[in-house]
Protein backbone atom coordinates (compact mmCIF):
# COMPACT_ATOMS: atom_id res chain seq x y z
CA UNK A 1 0.00 0.00 0.00
CA UNK A 2 1.67 3.00 -0.88
CA UNK A 3 1.42 5.38 2.26
CA UNK A 4 3.82 8.93 1.07
CA UNK A 5 2.76 11.65 3.34
CA UNK A 6 0.86 14.63 2.13
CA UNK A 7 4.05 17.10 1.79
CA UNK A 8 5.90 14.14 -0.36
CA UNK A 9 3.28 14.43 -3.26
CA UNK A 10 3.65 17.85 -3.16
CA UNK A 11 7.10 17.97 -3.31
CA UNK A 12 7.00 15.52 -6.45
CA UNK A 13 4.46 17.45 -8.11
CA UNK A 14 6.72 20.65 -7.95
CA UNK A 15 9.78 18.80 -8.67
CA UNK A 16 8.38 17.07 -11.48
CA UNK A 17 6.99 20.06 -13.26
CA UNK A 18 10.13 21.51 -12.78
CA UNK A 19 12.06 18.71 -15.12
CA UNK A 20 9.95 19.24 -17.16
CA UNK A 21 9.23 22.59 -17.87
CA UNK A 22 12.66 24.14 -16.95
CA UNK A 23 15.33 21.13 -17.79
CA UNK A 24 12.90 20.44 -20.93
CA UNK A 25 12.95 16.99 -20.34
CA UNK A 26 10.97 14.50 -22.45
CA UNK A 27 8.30 12.95 -21.11
CA UNK A 28 9.96 9.36 -21.01
CA UNK A 29 12.30 10.48 -19.05
CA UNK A 30 10.20 12.52 -16.52
CA UNK A 31 8.23 9.00 -16.28
CA UNK A 32 11.03 7.38 -15.09
CA UNK A 33 12.09 10.26 -12.67
CA UNK A 34 8.43 9.77 -11.08
CA UNK A 35 8.95 5.78 -10.90
CA UNK A 36 11.87 5.89 -9.30
CA UNK A 37 10.43 8.74 -6.66
CA UNK A 38 7.60 7.12 -5.79
CA UNK A 39 8.71 4.07 -4.77
CA UNK A 40 11.81 5.94 -3.32
CA UNK A 41 9.52 8.14 -0.92
CA UNK A 42 6.76 5.26 -0.70
CA UNK A 43 9.75 3.49 1.39
CA UNK A 44 10.64 6.68 3.09
CA UNK A 45 7.34 7.06 4.29
CA UNK A 46 6.01 3.47 5.32
CA UNK A 47 9.89 1.60 6.55
CA UNK A 48 11.08 4.91 7.82
CA UNK A 49 8.23 6.19 9.52
CA UNK A 50 9.13 10.09 8.02
CA UNK A 51 6.66 12.37 7.18
CA UNK A 52 8.75 15.35 5.88
CA UNK A 53 12.21 15.61 3.84
CA UNK A 54 13.88 17.15 5.86
CA UNK A 55 13.94 14.22 8.35
CA UNK A 56 15.61 12.07 5.97
CA UNK A 57 19.40 11.36 6.05
CA UNK A 58 22.40 9.72 4.62
CA UNK A 59 21.33 6.42 6.65
CA UNK A 60 17.50 5.97 5.11
CA UNK A 61 18.80 6.91 1.37
CA UNK A 62 21.35 3.65 2.10
CA UNK A 63 18.69 1.54 3.48
CA UNK A 64 16.62 2.01 0.23
CA UNK A 65 19.28 1.04 -1.93
CA UNK A 66 19.94 -1.68 0.20
CA UNK A 67 16.68 -2.71 -0.73
CA UNK A 68 17.02 -2.08 -4.23
CA UNK A 69 20.14 -4.33 -4.78
CA UNK A 70 18.20 -6.81 -2.27
CA UNK A 71 15.77 -6.87 -4.96
CA UNK A 72 17.83 -7.28 -7.73
CA UNK A 73 18.14 -3.86 -10.01
CA UNK A 74 21.29 -3.77 -11.74
CA UNK A 75 23.66 -1.67 -11.22
CA UNK A 76 22.63 0.69 -13.93
CA UNK A 77 19.47 1.38 -12.28
CA UNK A 78 20.76 1.52 -9.27
CA UNK A 79 23.11 3.97 -10.59
CA UNK A 80 19.85 5.72 -12.48
CA UNK A 81 17.98 5.55 -9.00
CA UNK A 82 20.48 7.46 -6.77
CA UNK A 83 20.99 10.01 -9.64
CA UNK A 84 17.19 10.64 -9.49
CA UNK A 85 17.21 10.74 -5.43
CA UNK A 86 20.12 13.14 -5.58
CA UNK A 87 18.53 15.53 -7.83
CA UNK A 88 15.16 15.61 -5.90
CA UNK A 89 17.01 16.69 -2.88
CA UNK A 90 19.14 19.16 -3.97
CA UNK A 91 15.67 20.91 -5.88
CA UNK A 92 14.43 20.62 -2.17
CA UNK A 93 17.25 22.43 -0.87
CA UNK A 94 17.13 25.33 -3.68
CA UNK A 95 13.14 25.86 -2.88
CA UNK A 96 13.92 25.76 1.00
CA UNK A 97 11.79 22.32 1.38
CA UNK A 98 14.93 21.02 3.32
CA UNK A 99 18.02 22.47 4.52
CA UNK A 100 20.91 19.91 3.30
CA UNK A 101 20.83 17.28 0.55
CA UNK A 102 21.67 13.89 2.04
CA UNK A 103 22.32 12.01 -0.51
CA UNK A 104 24.97 14.49 -2.21
CA UNK A 105 27.85 11.96 -0.50
CA UNK A 106 26.52 9.15 -2.42
CA UNK A 107 29.07 8.28 -5.52
CA UNK A 108 27.27 7.72 -8.87
CA UNK A 109 29.59 4.85 -11.25
CA UNK A 110 31.23 6.79 -13.17
CA UNK A 111 30.15 7.30 -16.72
CA UNK A 112 30.61 9.52 -19.52
CA UNK A 113 28.18 12.75 -18.94
CA UNK A 114 25.58 13.52 -21.79
CA UNK A 115 26.40 16.84 -22.93
CA UNK A 116 23.42 19.04 -23.02
CA UNK A 117 21.59 19.83 -26.55
CA UNK A 118 22.44 23.01 -27.92
CA UNK A 119 21.26 25.61 -31.08
CA UNK A 120 23.05 26.86 -33.65
CA UNK A 121 23.35 30.39 -34.16
CA UNK A 122 21.29 30.21 -37.47
CA UNK A 123 18.41 28.06 -35.67
CA UNK A 124 18.60 30.94 -32.70
CA UNK A 125 18.02 33.69 -34.96
CA UNK A 126 15.30 31.58 -36.83
CA UNK A 127 13.19 31.86 -33.69
CA UNK A 128 14.29 34.99 -32.64
CA UNK A 129 12.52 36.43 -35.55
CA UNK A 130 9.45 34.47 -35.14
CA UNK A 131 7.31 36.51 -32.86
CA UNK A 132 5.47 39.40 -34.37
CA UNK A 133 6.65 42.61 -33.03
CA UNK A 134 4.09 44.58 -34.77
CA UNK A 135 1.27 42.98 -31.69
CA UNK A 136 1.88 43.18 -28.10
CA UNK A 137 2.38 39.87 -27.05
CA UNK A 138 4.84 39.61 -29.63
CA UNK A 139 6.86 42.18 -28.70
CA UNK A 140 6.93 40.74 -25.17
CA UNK A 141 7.54 37.79 -26.54
CA UNK A 142 10.65 38.72 -28.30
CA UNK A 143 12.05 40.54 -25.46
CA UNK A 144 11.54 37.02 -23.28
CA UNK A 145 13.46 35.49 -26.53
CA UNK A 146 16.54 37.92 -26.50
CA UNK A 147 16.99 38.00 -22.44
CA UNK A 148 17.17 34.18 -22.30
CA UNK A 149 19.59 34.02 -25.38
CA UNK A 150 21.47 37.04 -24.09
CA UNK A 151 21.94 36.31 -20.66
CA UNK A 152 21.80 32.53 -20.30
CA UNK A 153 19.15 33.09 -17.70
CA UNK A 154 17.15 30.21 -15.74
CA UNK A 155 13.59 30.17 -16.43
CA UNK A 156 13.06 30.54 -12.63
CA UNK A 157 15.30 33.75 -12.48
CA UNK A 158 13.60 35.06 -15.52
CA UNK A 159 10.45 34.95 -14.33
CA UNK A 160 11.37 36.23 -11.00
CA UNK A 161 13.00 39.05 -12.45
CA UNK A 162 12.04 42.33 -11.30
CA UNK A 163 12.21 45.89 -12.77
CA UNK A 164 14.64 47.47 -10.12
CA UNK A 165 17.08 44.76 -11.72
CA UNK A 166 17.60 46.48 -14.66
CA UNK A 167 20.48 48.76 -15.14
CA UNK A 168 20.77 49.41 -18.78
CA UNK A 169 22.56 52.73 -17.94
CA UNK A 170 25.25 50.21 -17.62
CA UNK A 171 24.30 47.67 -19.75
CA UNK A 172 23.77 44.94 -17.04
CA UNK A 173 20.96 42.96 -15.37
CA UNK A 174 21.38 41.90 -11.75
CA UNK A 175 19.91 38.07 -11.42
CA UNK A 176 19.20 36.09 -8.14
CA UNK A 177 19.74 32.50 -8.83
CA UNK A 178 19.94 29.56 -6.99
CA UNK A 179 20.11 29.65 -3.11
CA UNK A 180 19.58 34.01 -3.41
CA UNK A 181 22.99 34.03 -4.93
CA UNK A 182 23.69 37.61 -6.88
CA UNK A 183 25.09 38.11 -9.89
CA UNK A 184 25.31 40.78 -12.61
CA UNK A 185 25.13 39.94 -16.03
CA UNK A 186 25.48 41.69 -19.26
CA UNK A 187 22.38 42.10 -21.28
CA UNK A 188 23.69 43.40 -24.84
CA UNK A 189 22.79 45.92 -27.07
CA UNK A 190 19.89 44.00 -29.17
CA UNK A 191 18.32 42.48 -25.98
CA UNK A 192 18.66 45.50 -24.06
CA UNK A 193 16.85 47.17 -27.06
CA UNK A 194 13.62 44.58 -27.35
CA UNK A 195 13.44 44.84 -23.28
CA UNK A 196 13.28 48.46 -23.36
CA UNK A 197 10.93 48.81 -25.83
CA UNK A 198 8.42 45.89 -24.18
CA UNK A 199 8.79 48.07 -21.27
CA UNK A 200 8.02 51.49 -22.65
CA UNK A 201 5.12 50.22 -25.16
CA UNK A 202 3.47 46.89 -23.79
CA UNK A 203 4.22 46.29 -20.08
CA UNK A 204 2.24 49.61 -19.08
CA UNK A 205 -0.87 47.79 -21.27
CA UNK A 206 -0.58 44.66 -19.50
CA UNK A 207 -0.54 46.30 -15.65
CA UNK A 208 -3.41 45.42 -13.55
CA UNK A 209 -4.89 49.08 -12.09
CA UNK A 210 -7.43 47.83 -10.40
CA UNK A 211 -4.47 45.67 -8.23
CA UNK A 212 -1.05 47.11 -9.11
CA UNK A 213 0.53 44.77 -6.71
CA UNK A 214 -0.64 41.67 -8.35
CA UNK A 215 2.63 41.67 -10.42
CA UNK A 216 5.01 42.94 -7.92
CA UNK A 217 7.13 44.89 -10.08
CA UNK A 218 8.19 42.19 -12.22
CA UNK A 219 9.56 42.70 -15.73
CA UNK A 220 7.29 40.14 -18.03
CA UNK A 221 3.60 40.08 -17.23
CA UNK A 222 0.51 38.19 -18.73
CA UNK A 223 -2.38 40.22 -20.38
CA UNK A 224 -4.43 40.23 -17.34
CA UNK A 225 -1.76 41.93 -15.34
CA UNK A 226 -0.17 38.67 -13.75
CA UNK A 227 3.44 37.49 -13.58
CA UNK A 228 4.70 35.01 -15.94
CA UNK A 229 5.13 31.57 -14.61
CA UNK A 230 7.72 28.79 -16.12
CA UNK A 231 4.84 26.69 -17.92
CA UNK A 232 3.79 29.94 -19.57
CA UNK A 233 7.74 30.66 -21.07
CA UNK A 234 8.06 26.82 -21.72
CA UNK A 235 4.71 27.59 -23.86
CA UNK A 236 6.02 30.74 -25.49
CA UNK A 237 9.62 28.59 -26.45
CA UNK A 238 7.92 26.14 -28.03
CA UNK A 239 5.42 27.79 -29.93
CA UNK A 240 7.90 30.10 -31.99
CA UNK A 241 10.09 27.18 -32.44
CA UNK A 242 7.58 25.31 -34.06
CA UNK A 243 7.08 28.50 -36.26
CA UNK A 244 10.34 29.26 -37.12
CA UNK A 245 10.06 25.28 -37.83
CA UNK A 246 13.60 24.50 -35.66
CA UNK A 247 13.39 20.53 -35.94
CA UNK A 248 15.12 20.19 -32.51
CA UNK A 249 13.94 19.28 -29.01
CA UNK A 250 13.55 23.45 -27.82
CA UNK A 251 12.45 24.25 -24.53
CA UNK A 252 13.81 27.40 -22.62
CA UNK A 253 16.84 25.98 -20.55
CA UNK A 254 18.47 25.04 -24.24
CA UNK A 255 19.06 28.94 -24.65
CA UNK A 256 21.27 28.83 -21.27
CA UNK A 257 23.07 25.67 -23.19
CA UNK A 258 23.36 27.52 -26.30
CA UNK A 259 24.31 30.97 -24.40
CA UNK A 260 27.61 29.61 -22.91
CA UNK A 261 28.73 26.89 -26.04
CA UNK A 262 28.58 29.90 -28.18
CA UNK A 263 30.39 31.86 -26.02
CA UNK A 264 33.17 29.49 -25.64
CA UNK A 265 33.38 28.90 -29.58
CA UNK A 266 34.08 32.37 -29.62
CA UNK A 267 36.43 32.20 -27.71
CA UNK A 268 35.21 33.35 -24.17
CA UNK A 269 37.49 32.76 -21.10
CA UNK A 270 36.13 29.91 -18.98
CA UNK A 271 35.42 31.51 -15.73
CA UNK A 272 34.42 34.72 -17.47
CA UNK A 273 31.24 32.19 -19.02
CA UNK A 274 31.15 30.27 -14.90
CA UNK A 275 30.51 33.39 -13.60
CA UNK A 276 27.79 34.93 -15.54
CA UNK A 277 25.97 31.40 -15.60
CA UNK A 278 26.14 31.73 -11.81
CA UNK A 279 28.06 28.56 -11.31
CA UNK A 280 29.40 27.92 -8.06
CA UNK A 281 31.75 25.31 -9.50
CA UNK A 282 33.96 25.84 -12.75
CA UNK A 283 33.74 21.78 -13.11
CA UNK A 284 30.09 22.41 -14.59
CA UNK A 285 30.75 25.15 -16.71
CA UNK A 286 33.64 22.87 -18.30
CA UNK A 287 30.62 20.49 -19.67
CA UNK A 288 30.56 23.04 -22.46
CA UNK A 289 33.72 23.02 -23.45
CA UNK A 290 33.29 19.14 -24.50
CA UNK A 291 30.51 20.51 -26.41
CA UNK A 292 33.37 22.75 -27.97
CA UNK A 293 35.94 19.87 -28.98
CA UNK A 294 33.57 17.90 -29.73
CA UNK A 295 32.12 20.43 -32.54
CA UNK A 296 35.99 20.66 -33.45
CA UNK A 297 36.59 16.70 -34.13
CA UNK A 298 33.23 17.05 -36.59
CA UNK A 299 34.85 19.83 -38.53
CA UNK A 300 38.38 18.05 -38.26
CA UNK A 301 36.92 14.74 -39.59
CA UNK A 302 34.67 16.75 -42.51
CA UNK A 303 37.41 18.59 -43.88
CA UNK A 304 40.63 16.49 -42.94
CA UNK A 305 42.14 14.60 -46.17
CA UNK A 306 43.65 11.71 -43.66
CA UNK A 307 40.78 12.27 -41.05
Amino acid sequence: MNVKPERFEKALKQYLQFVKVEKGLAENSVISYRNDLERYLDFIGRKCKLADLPGITLNHIELYLKELTDLGLSANSIARNISSIRSFHEYAVVENLADANPAELIELPKSGKKLPDVLDTDEVELILKAPDREKDAGIRDAAILECLYATGMRVSELTDLQTDRLFFEIGFIRVIGKGNKERLVPVGEIAQQSLEHYLETVRPKFLNPSNPDKAKNRVFLNQRGGALTRMSIWNIVKRYADEAKVQKNVYPHIFRHSFATHLLEGGADLRAVQEMLGHSSIMTTEIYTHIDRSLLHQVHKQFHPRS
